[in-house]
């Protein structure tokens, strides 16, 4: 069974949904390598990259025996290796509930819903959709945010990496609108030493490349 004392190696291409498992490990004070991947070169494509993720996506994990692939799973699995961090709740925390909750509907009904919006494709039947529609998502991201600072409160989590970096996207690009609480929100995550520290070395990546 791996171990925190073993390698974490992160395969990551600089400014994709990678950066924000490079955050979180800065968040966690967790000791890793990174292994770069150039999509411009199509090295995710490559047969190294597709024995780590047979989807050719970044981020996936190695971890001792251990590899992980799918963006929320990198998440979970990382935050809960290094528990005295405190960005998971732990089983029997009540607040266990609503992280991953949050973790889940990420990937599960945000996405979808914001490239639908995005490629002007018609969400499927209410009853058949996992998400609904996209007013109903966005109206749930900004309930969860409105409370504040955090996802949880005042206890700032995993979800929140996940959150901050997925919002810092989807508003660049004009797919989510820039709702006072979205951008407040954005504004506290991207005050956080390690956005910053990684916002910065991921530019430095991307222009070797």
């Amino acid at each position: 069974m791996p171990t925190t004392t073993d390698a974490i190696v992160l395969h990551h291409a600089p400014n994709t949904r990678s950066t924000g498992v490079r955050v979180l490990l800065e968040e966690l004070g967790a000791p890793h390598e990174l292994h770069v991947i150039d999509l411009k070169a199509g090295e995710q494509q490559g047969s190294a990259h597709l024995a780590v993720n047979p989807m050719g996506k970044v981020p996936a994990i190695r971890h001792g025996a251990a590899t992980v692939a799918e963006q929320a799973a990198c998440y979970l699995y990382l935050a809960d290796l290094f528990p005295a961090a405190g960005l998971a709740p732990g089983p029997t925390d009540p607040a266990r509930g609503a992280y991953l909750r949050w973790m889940v509907f990420y990937g599960s009904c945000f996405e979808p819903a914001v490239i639908d919006r995005a490629m002007e494709r018609d969400p499927p039947p209410r009853m058949m959709s996992a998400y609904g529609d996209y007013d109903t998502v966005l109206a749930q991201v900004v309930a969860m945010l409105t409370p504040g600072p955090w996802i949880l409160g005042e206890r700032f989590s995993a979800a929140d990496v996940l959150w901050g970096s997925a919002l810092g996207w989807t508003t660049a690009f004009k797919l989510v609108p820039e709702e006072p609480a979205i951008m407040a929100y954005l504004a506290r995550y991207r005050a956080r030493p390690a956005y910053q520290a990684i916002s910065a070395d991921d530019a430095r990546l991307a222009a070797a490349q």
